[in-house]
């Protein structure tokens, strides 16, 4: 099985080596007008060294990074509590519905303009995006991962003397984890997105901010850095939620 496992692996970066590979002679052999503007990708990893190295790389990730963790732990939090109460009591669903539906369709850098005016400039700013972005999809996935639980679950844990909290919190929070997930697998990455676009347009600080900066100076090698890092950070935080999703619910799934 482990030898399968690295079988695998190599077989998934062998795609990517060939077109780094295309890439780098691309850019080498002038294939592309401009030279300037196509950098290859030796250069591109000459200077994510330097900017490793002198700690401009790792202060701009560091700011983006604390702000998408606090946007969407909070908004993850806010839309997995709300979304509990819409998905298991009608009343509330009745509610709020309404509001949310109004609401939800408006992109979360739609709010930005709004935003600026209530907050100004200044790590809120981009925080209140990301919370804003996390909070809707998963909202919508928890109600419906709870309203897709089988009725006759719920129906045999009340004929069991089972209170309704319990019912919630060890049959159907349980057996909507699989919707819960997947809307945290999307928005994780979704949030990155725009944590870079919110710095591009208000933040002096961040990866977004960086990328500005580079395209001010044109340092294309710069931008191109800044988009891998951001790549990689999606990848890695949906890699990261499918993996807990897998050690919670592989047992009963």
């Amino acid at each position: 099985m482990k030898r399968y496992k690295i079988f695998k692996l190599k077989w998934e970066i062998i795609p990517i080596i060939i077109f780094l590979g295309i890439w780098e002679t691309i850019a080498r052999l002038d294939l592309i007008p401009g030279h300037f503007f196509f950098p290859p990708f030796s250069a591109v990893v000459t200077e994510f060294w330097y900017l490793t190295v002198s700690g401009v790389l790792g202060r701009n990730f560091l700011s983006s990074l604390i702000r998408v963790l606090i946007g969407f732990s909070a908004g993850s939090i806010a839309g997995l509590f709300i979304g509990i109460m819409m998905g298991w009591n009608n009343l509330v669903n009745k509610a709020l519905n309404p509001i949310i539906s109004l609401i939800y369709p408006i992109p979360a850098l739609g709010w930005l303009p709004l935003l600026m005016l209530w907050f100004g400039i200044g790590e809120i700013l981009p925080i209140a995006i990301i919370f804003i972005c996390s909070f809707f999809p998963i909202l919508y996935n928890t109600v419906t991962g709870i309203k897709n639980v089988d009725k006759n679950y719920i129906f045999v844990a009340r004929i069991l003397g089972a209170s309704d909290l319990k019912i919630l919190s060890t049959v159907v929070v349980p057996l909507a984890l699989p919707n819960i997930f997947t809307g945290l697998k999307l928005e994780s990455g979704m949030a990155w997105r725009v944590i870079i676009a919110a710095e591009m347009v208000a933040i002096p600080t961040g990866i977004g901010a960086l990328m500005m900066k580079a395209e001010s100076l044109i340092r294309i090698d710069i931008i191109i850095v800044c988009l891998i890092v951001l790549g990689v950070m999606c990848l890695s935080f949906e890699k990261f939620f499918a993996f807990l999703e897998k050690k919670l619910t592989n047992r009963w799934r």
